[in-house]
């Protein structure tokens, strides 16, 4: 029987979570799901001093807004915990203890400033700057005057320079290291805080991981880890390494490209449905073309086969592009309930006003979600319905309000919709064609000015349903406050 498909997602909380780090998470929990097996979220947080506990929440706030959920972890718990590697410290003090005993692995009290003169010198030399081993072979003599001089060891892992590391990927095939490039590495530093390579590699292994699913960028040290298992004589993990995430001028994604963490993307009004179809289609390619692909559907048909090779280029109008289609499919509910915290941000509306104007909020979202791309532009979009203004946008007022009769015509849209019965869409559409008719004139002629009028702006959803949502009083009181600003501006 094939053992159970067990793949973590492993940071290290000293930044927010950003895009190649959610991307991560993502493919490991479809992987686990499409087999299904496990997906677990353990913290490493040996680096003391990078390491903080805002980025740990960070992390964990970011992945479940995104709703890629753990099945062991911080939050969980589980049958392999603790989950946060500064918990797990005398797990790792043992084995390498146990390496240590084995003769695999050395003390070595090299200072910080004897290791640099030998990086100079082989330099210097035109060498590789590599640790020569000094410390292999040391007497107990030895070993006792070092520790007198107050000298603190880290551990070094016995490497045999000879020959080839061969790692087998998922993705990328077959990727060769000679071991010359490597050196006797440090497992344990003075300060009995396992190194990355070590610490990952016995956590691996106590959670049983199967498959380590990671971004390219850690492929280099995959070497450095076989060589932990081998010396350990733990069983191998499947590794597969992700592709990077490139900037579209296909240089490393960093800050100047815009958003790169997750919150940063919530804050500017994405949508987290929209941003996990985006991920899912980062890198990896489905059977058909489809760019709309939710979670159900990405988990069905997932596999680390169908990942590209090749690095995938970070495309956010292709983003904005999916958040637009998510914006208009979605419950208009839930789009209202993303919006409102938009809305209250913006200042136009306040939280107590929230409860009892939601249904005239949520229709005033249906009405104008087609056109937004993002919660942010949606909150602008129907700002009008929620908050009186006093601006009118400067190409329409060029256009619709430079000239004097048309604040007479503001004035005779008002006094028609005044006077209707029932303030319905239909009815309001009724009576503007009606006006347009005794005037001689165009229905736009009026429609124009007077979506400028009780809106502020020249674009938008139609006119009558606007209007019929805006109610009489606001419409007609908005007509007349515009023919009174052109008549004071002429």
């Amino acid at each position: 029987m094939e053992e159970k498909v067990r793949v973590r997602f492993a940071p290290s909380p000293t930044g927010s979570l950003h895009i190649g780090g959610a991307r991560t998470a993502l493919f490991n929990l479809l992987f686990a799901r499409h087999n299904n097996g496990t997906f677990i979220l353990r913290i490493e947080d040996t680096d003391t001093e990078r390491s903080t506990e805002e980025s740990v929440k960070q992390i964990i706030r970011s992945l479940k807004w995104l709703g890629l959920d753990w099945d062991e972890g911080p939050d969980k718990g589980g049958d392999y915990g603790p989950y946060f590697q500064s918990m797990r410290l005398e797990l790792y003090r043992k084995e390498a203890q146990r390496l240590v005993e084995k003769g695999k692995a050395y003390y070595c009290y090299c200072t910080p400033e004897e290791l640099q003169a030998k990086r100079e010198e082989a330099l210097k030399q035109g060498k590789a700057p590599r640790y020569d081993g000094c410390c292999r072979n040391l007497t107990q003599e030895q070993k006792e005057q070092f520790e007198k001089e107050g000298r603190k060891p880290v551990i070094r892992l016995k490497i045999n320079e000879e020959g080839q590391t061969i790692v087998e990927d998922i993705i990328r095939g077959t990727v060769i290291f000679e071991n010359s490039v490597l050196d006797d590495f440090i497992i344990m530093k003075s300060n009995g805080i396992p190194t990355y390579n070590f610490a990952c590699v016995v956590d691996d292994h106590a959670m049983k991981i199967t498959h380590v699913i990671r971004a390219e960028e850690h492929l280099s040290n995959t070497p450095k880890q076989i060589k932990v298992y081998e010396a350990l004589g733990y069983e191998m993990p499947k590794f597969a390494h992700v592709p990077m995430i490139l900037a579209p001028d296909r240089s490393k994604l960093s800050k100047r490209h815009g958003a790169t963490s997750v919150e940063e993307f919530r804050d500017q009004g994405y949508l987290a449905e929209a941003i996990v179809n985006y991920l899912t289609l980062l890198g990896w390619s489905p059977e058909g073309n489809e760019e709309i692909f939710g979670m159900d559907k990405a988990i069905k048909e997932f596999t680390l086969e169908r990942v590209n090779k090749t690095a995938a280029i970070y495309d956010v109008k292709k983003l904005t592009w999916i958040n637009g289609h998510y914006l208009r499919e979605l419950d208009g509910g839930y789009i209202t309930d993303q919006t409102i915290p938009f809305l209250i941000k913006k200042g136009i509306i306040e939280e107590k006003e929230v409860k009892q104007n939601y249904d005239y909020i949520k229709e005033a979202v249906i009405l104008s979600r087609d056109r937004a791309r993002t919660l942010e532009e949606l909150a602008d979009m129907i700002s009008f319905f929620l908050k009186d203004f006093d601006y009118y946008e400067e190409k329409g007022v060029k256009k619709h309000f430079e000239d004097i009769k048309t604040a007479e015509l503001l004035e005779r849209t008002a006094r028609k919709l005044e006077g209707i019965g029932e303030f319905t869409k239909e009815n309001v559409e009724l009576k503007i064609r009606e006006l347009a008719d005794e005037m001689g004139i165009k229905a736009a002629e009026i429609i124009h000015p007077t979506r400028l009028a009780v809106t502020g702006r020249t674009v938008g959803p139609g006119l009558f349903e606007i209007l019929a949502l805006l109610g009489r009083e606001k419409t007609v009181e908005r007509l007349k406050k515009a023919a009174l600003w052109i008549k004071n501006r002429n």
